[in-house]
């Protein structure tokens, strides 16, 4: 499972505070904040993970900054039963840890998929940030200021540059 680092648990907890321990959805064109009991299901994802139990309308970043430059009427997330359960408490990370984020887009009866995985997420983060420093510095961005990265960059050339820290894949 997941083993959080005592600065992912303390970012959860402020974020927790600050929504008062609601979750937030994005459902109808607009954010929510939930304290219902988060929804549960199987989600198959690609092999070799396969179905697995995960979690719903799991509050996370993405659902306030895609609808920031995207046209869409919902964004849900979920996380896996396992990881979510690795959130109780930090624990010291012997080994590298795999990750698979499986992102799929419905439009009538169109999905389209796009999946992007990994050893050890955190090992990703200094990788992450100096392609994208590198890219404002060269003027590489669609937009200038504060924006969603999925708004700054090319988010298909961006993932590919993570390679080989980061495989993606897009159907």
């Amino acid at each position: 499972g997941w083993h959080p680092t005592p600065g992912t648990l303390a970012a959860g907890q402020v974020s927790r505070e600050r929504r008062g321990g609601k979750r937030v959805r994005f459902a109808g064109g607009r954010l929510e904040h939930r304290d219902d009991a988060l929804p549960s299901l199987d989600w198959a994802f690609p092999e070799p993970l396969g179905t697995r139990p995960v979690l719903g309308e799991f509050s996370m970043a993405d659902i306030v900054t895609i609808p920031r430059h995207l046209a869409v009427p919902s964004v849900t997330s979920y996380m896996t039963v396992d990881a979510a359960q690795g959130l109780a408490a930090a624990a010291e990370r012997d080994s590298a840890e795999t990750f698979v984020v499986d992102v799929r887009v419905r439009r009538g009866g169109e999905e389209r998929r796009a999946v992007a995985r990994g050893e050890d997420i955190y090992a990703v983060s200094a990788p992450l940030a100096v392609e994208a420093v590198e890219r404002i510095l060269t003027g590489r961005t669609r937009v200038k200021g504060v924006a969603p990265a999925g708004e700054i960059f090319d988010a298909p050339d961006f993932l590919r540059a993570l390679a080989p820290r980061v495989a993606v894949d897009f159907s």
